[in-house]
């Protein structure tokens, strides 16, 4: 079954964009997946296709008005997952493009000026994601990295399995260095441990170096990491 990419937006000229080449290209060219991005303003009811008005309460900037925001949605809505792009959103991150690639595909709301109505978010039970503590112009950035994060996930897109599992995030720590040709670049040598070839050996380093990365670069990855396994109660 494809998977199946919905993308609704204001900018519906930005897609495919990156997602038209190396990866994802292919995979969508080999049908893996498709990819759909609808103009938000094509469900604008007036002359002049308005999507947004001011905030009540005051305030600066525009909001991404329910009505308009609920029809797009209502064109486009099925089994998929409803997403909107926002940085109050939940920290996006490789769990979640896992669960992602493991369902039917995926419905995103890209927002733009201060926000969407709150209203359209609760009623269509939209999940809120963020892909970092930073703004953005607009989500179709966001919806970018985010379908490229789970589409590189999908049966068959990357040519080794076992990429994937070894990747950083996968396992709760960062990915351990790569070397490759030559083995001895301006007087500096690949660890001796990767030409050993004793593969436990080189297991061993690599898990040594992700953790000492992990510890050093991304604290709070490795405080989940090691921290204690919580237990159910024994059934009694």
């Amino acid at each position: 079954m494809t998977w199946r990419a919905t993308v609704l937006t204001l900018f519906p000229e930005m897609f495919p964009g990156p997602l038209g080449h190396s990866l994802a290209g292919r995979a969508r060219e080999a049908g893996r997946w498709s990819l759909q991005a609808l103009d938000i303003r094509d469900f604008a009811t007036d002359r002049h296709r308005t999507v947004d008005d001011t905030p009540f309460g005051g305030g600066a900037g525009m909001v991404l008005r329910a009505d308009v925001a609920d029809a797009a949605i209502a064109a486009v809505a099925d089994d998929r997952p409803l997403l909107a792009l926002t940085p109050r959103g939940r920290p996006f991150a490789q769990d979640h493009a896992a669960r992602l690639a493991a369902g039917p595909g995926a419905i995103l709301l890209c927002g733009r000026y201060e926000g969407i109505d709150q209203r359209v978010i609760e009623a269509r039970g939209l999940e809120e994601v963020s892909i970092g503590d930073y703004v953005l112009s607009g989500g179709e950035l966001a919806a970018m990295v985010l379908l490229d994060a789970a589409i590189r996930l999908l049966p068959g897109v990357m040519g080794a399995a076992a990429s994937a599992e070894e990747e950083s995030f996968s396992a709760g720590l960062l990915e351990y260095p790569h070397y490759t040709r030559p083995a001895d670049w301006c007087g500096r040598r690949v660890p001796d441990v990767l030409l050993s070839g004793n593969h436990a050996a080189i297991a061993a380093w690599r898990r040594a170096e992700s953790e000492t990365i992990t510890r050093t670069r991304r604290p709070d990855l490795w405080a989940r990491h090691t921290a204690p396994v919580a237990r159910s109660p024994a059934a009694t």
